[in-house]
């Protein structure tokens, strides 16, 4: 029998080593693969869980915001329903003359009374009149024209008449004020 060589040896072990250090890192890179698909999926359910919290506090700040705007401005149909029962018991009262003071002064006391006490729940619930006066600049945000007329001795855009006030709940318009402007052209 011939004796082998020893560069053959040498070749057989060389190529057993490779072939074993090639299952190692096959296994490794099958390990290291699986640790980046593992990590992979932990940032992404991470981002989505973040996600999910910052979706629930935009959702709880809404309700928040929801609920204080029901607070502040849930009765606002009741309030408009209530404007007209002010503008009638006002002009009861400025229309009542003297005599009629005299005559009915008791009658008179309860309605100034009634008026006092529906100024009280307005003030109570945020309500304030807009009271505008002759020769105030029209603002279109809080007044409402109900007519034009050129008066001399104004500029065009100036309140000549209130005919009705307005009202705001908290820093929301309710109702404007209605009023008459000058037209007077310019000269």
């Amino acid at each position: 029998m011939a004796e082998p060589k020893n560069e053959d040896f040498l070749d057989d072990i060389a190529t057993a080593e490779a072939e074993e250090y090639a299952e190692d890192m096959a296994e490794i890179s099958g390990e290291d693969a699986e640790v980046d698909a593992l990590r992979a999926e932990r940032d992404e359910l991470k981002d989505k869980f973040m996600r999910a919290l910052a979706d629930a506090e935009n959702i709880r700040k809404r309700g928040e915001r929801a609920r204080r705007e029901a607070e502040q401005y849930g009765g606002s149909k009741l309030a408009r329903d209530m404007l007209p029962v002010y503008d009638n018991m006002k002009r009861a009262l400025e229309a009542m003359t003297e005599e009629q003071r005299a005559v009915s002064g008791a009658l008179i006391e309860g309605i100034e009374l009634t008026m006092r006490a529906l100024l009280d729940v307005f003030s109570k619930h945020g309500i304030r009149i807009i009271t505008p006066q002759v020769g105030d600049r029209f603002d279109p945000q809080m007044h409402e024209a109900m007519f034009e007329a050129p008066v001399p001795g104004t500029k065009a855009g100036d309140i000549i008449q209130v005919s009705a006030e307005g009202f705001m709940l908290h820093d929301r318009l309710l109702r404007p004020a209605q009023v008459g402007v000058s037209s007077m052209p310019a000269k």
